[in-house]
């Protein structure tokens, strides 16, 4: 059965710019609140101006525990409760191995999956106490199918699905429902950080998701609660293709993967 957003109050991290920011504004159209979080509170402000209807914004690093247990507890004071997380932080940096540190994959692990954990802790008990809610976990198809100069992203996108999955199993007669949502490359200011030369998105181009794509189907998949979405639909049957003859497929397509 399709759920209304009208109403719905959904919490949203990593959303100064890109899919958390546009995902805001879809949310906006449906009647929802979108409360808005992300560490600069001018650049969530700059996207809250073009939002149209009721919403907050709150300046919020995932890597902190204290400022996530806050900013979740005024949430819940402004609004009473939290209907609908959207886990969405995240960055990548594509570097060899060979020139990685022990650093580079702490402090994205520190965001991307430890940031979900962070925010999924602080928000779960007030849904279990209300008996219902939703969390949405942005992962991505690099946690299926890593590529090379990726270590650490594949590895934090990983552990987002693993962590995912099995909270969905662990909450599944609880009234919360669990979803990964699984892109592949979006053409969003995640690769300003993640490929400043432009070299992999210029290779990648005609694999590109459009922002207005993702952004609507995470709203759709809220609406219609489900477990999982991959996306494009080419790369999830590719995924599947890929775990059952690992071994054919990255002769085939190992050089097409590894465009970085």
């Amino acid at each position: 059965m399709k759920a209304t957003l009208q109403g719905k109050v959904v919490l949203i991290t990593g959303a100064s710019s890109g899919i958390g920011a546009l995902t805001a504004k879809r949310l906006s159209e449906r009647g929802a609140i979108p409360v808005l979080t992300a560490r600069s509170l001018g650049r969530l402000s700059a996207q809250a101006a073009s939002i149209p209807g009721e919403h907050a914004v709150y300046a919020m690093d995932v890597s902190s525990d204290e400022q996530v247990g806050e900013v979740v507890s005024e949430v819940v004071r402004k609004y009473g409760r939290i209907d609908v997380l959207l886990n969405n932080a995240g960055y990548g940096e594509f570097v060899p191995f060979a020139e990685t540190t022990i650093e580079h994959f702490k402090d994205m692990m520190d965001v991307n999956y430890l940031g979900t954990v962070r925010a999924t802790l602080a928000v779960l008990p007030i849904m279990l106490q209300a008996g219902q809610g939703h969390i949405v976990n942005v992962a991505s198809m690099a946690g299926k199918v890593a590529t090379a100069k990726s270590t650490a992203y594949a590895a934090t996108k990983h552990a987002v699905l693993g962590f995912t999955n099995a909270l969905r199993r662990e909450l599944k007669i609880s009234g919360v429902y669990v979803t990964a949502v699984n892109p592949g490359p979006i053409a969003t200011p995640f690769f300003d950080r993640a490929d400043p030369e432009g070299t992999y998105l210029k290779n990648i181009e005609r694999f590109i998701l459009s922002p207005d794509k993702v952004a609507n189907a995470i709203v759709r998949v809220m609406e219609r609660r489900k477990p999982e979405l991959d996306m494009p639909w080419a790369a999830s049957a590719g995924a599947k293709i890929m775990q059952l003859f690992p071994r054919a497929t990255d002769a085939l397509f190992g050089r097409m993967m590894n465009k970085k």
